[in-house]
């Protein structure tokens, strides 16, 4: 009993951080999410995560390019999905619709609200519980579609709601839908080590 007593108190004492006290953190070189208002350091990752990480980057854009529908996030970017305690997530990738920007332009903290579009690349290290956990957490804020991407298996797991889910492998082509019309990418060019002949709105 003691030893239970003491754990309660341990973690009565956690202090909570918002996520304007996130933004302003020190950078350290490790990338940071907010969880419940707790601070949850992400390991740097490895050569292949980075690899797809840059071709979902690279297809965003080259959509965007043509199609002007909105903007493209990098990895890093933070998205407040919650607050009190606040929830701030980083996508690999993202996309935020055109109408939704604040009049002001992009802001340059945080976006205050959830990407229209989210992309997470599994690690080797996540868990299932935790990847079911952020798509959870994209949809309640309003994300209208996520892709969790797993190198491992080659595979592409396609969210338009939380349950909602349809797997795609290496001789399927993913497309945007709704959110991105238009887009069209074949699952196999994710896990290509070279990238050849792009044309407008495919990978």
């Amino acid at each position: 009993m003691p030893l239970r007593e003491d754990r309660v108190a341990s973690a009565a004492r956690v202090s909570l951080i918002t996520a304007e006290e996130l933004l302003e953190r020190p950078d350290d070189d490790y990338k940071y999410e907010l969880v419940g208002g707790e601070l949850l350091r992400m390991s740097p990752t490895g050569a292949e995560h980075g690899v797809v990480t840059s071709k979902l980057a690279r297809m965003l854009e080259q959509y965007l390019d043509t199609s002007h529908a909105g903007v493209c996030c990098g990895a890093e970017t933070g998205f407040i999905l919650q607050r009190t305690p606040d929830v701030v997530r980083a996508p690999d990738a993202a996309f935020v619709a055109a109408e939704r920007i604040p009049a002001t332009g992009v802001p340059t903290g945080f976006w205050p609200f959830a990407p229209d579009f989210a992309v997470e690349v599994a690690s080797p290290s996540d868990r299932f519980t935790e990847l079911q956990t952020k798509v959870a957490e994209y949809f309640r804020a309003g994300t209208r579609l996520v892709w969790i991407v797993e190198p491992a298996t080659r595979t592409v797991h396609v969210y338009r709601a939380p349950y909602e889910l349809q797997a795609f492998g290496e001789h399927d082509e993913l497309d945007g839908g709704d959110v991105l019309p238009g887009l069209r990418c074949p699952v196999r060019r994710l896990f290509a080590s070279t990238i050849e002949g792009l044309g407008p709105g495919s990978l």
